[in-house]
């Protein structure tokens, strides 16, 4: 019962925008919208997908969550698999160095200049280096790799397997769980960032998805996409129905997604806490 209840508190709210996206703006400013849509109204989507801007943010957020992620994954596994050695001396003394940055960074004027210094504005890289890994995502995945049996690795080790084979025939295939999670805590990550992408970037064509939905929601933005010629009251009655319309349209890939990697999620989740 209980279990019943937290699911429809969570529930609720997708469905309510999804019903709220696909219903008559005039409905849902008059509450009319609670779990079923009303008056169907396509027009929210039509005039989102209308802008040009939307497939080339698409686009552009593809690539940056499926490099940024790649590059997050191959940093995270060359640090995190070292740490989790015994046989590594100073593992705790870097875990320490490393686990410093969580709590301590130099703020964004000082990051905006190292990457400006570094020529990265205006570039893909500006997206992908200065979060290029997370400690805590390291810490989860040394802590798997801990839990892999060491005799497993010993017995290798004897039979003149290298610590590159080592990781890429034992490690790696016994820890699809947590790089799963991982894949899913990046890529979730780098799909839905905007910040970065408004700091650094001033060319509109590189834009992702998250900075031109923003710009949509914009007044003066509104204001183009409606027409002069049309009253303010229709335009609020768009911009009310606009504002589920980019929800649902970026959200869609993540829910999509999601189901896919939820068993891994919770598996590769649990172990790493537990075996902490």
């Amino acid at each position: 019962m209980l279990l019943g209840m937290i699911t429809i508190l969570v529930l609720y709210p997708l469905v309510f925008v999804l019903s709220a996206s696909l219903s008559s703006p005039a409905a849902v400013v008059e509450g009319q919208v609670w779990l079923f849509p009303k008056q169907i109204n396509l027009q929210s989507y039509i005039r989102v997908f209308q802008d040009d801007g939307i497939m080339r943010g698409y686009a552009n957020t593809l690539i940056y969550t499926v490099a940024g992620t790649a590059i997050n994954i191959l940093l995270s596994i060359g640090a995190a698999y070292p740490l989790s050695r015994k046989d590594f001396a100073g593992r705790h003394v870097l875990t320490m160095i490393f686990a410093f940055t969580m709590f301590f960074s130099g703020g964004l004027i000082p990051t905006y200049l190292l990457v400006k210094n570094l020529g990265l504005i205006n570039t893909i890289w500006a997206l992908i280096i200065p979060g290029a890994v997370s400690m805590w995502n390291i810490i989860i995945m040394r802590t798997f790799f801990q839990g892999i049996p060491f005799e497993i690795q010993e017995s290798a080790q004897i039979d003149g397997c290298s610590n590159l084979r080592m990781l890429w025939s034992i490690i790696l295939p016994l820890s699809m769980p947590v790089i799963a999670v991982m894949l899913l805590f990046y890529g979730i990550g780098h799909w839905n960032a905007f910040f970065n992408a408004l700091i650094y970037l001033s060319d509109s064509q590189k834009y992702p998805l998250q900075l031109v939905l923003r710009q949509i929601l914009l007044q003066n933005q509104m204001g183009n996409m409606v027409g002069e010629s049309e009253a303010s009251v229709d335009q609020i009655m768009l911009t009310e129905g606009l504002k589920y319309a980019v929800i649902i349209v970026s959200s869609l890939p993540v829910l999509i997604l999601y189901p896919f990697l939820q068993r891994y999620f919770v598996k590769g989740v649990m172990i790493g806490a537990i075996k902490g």
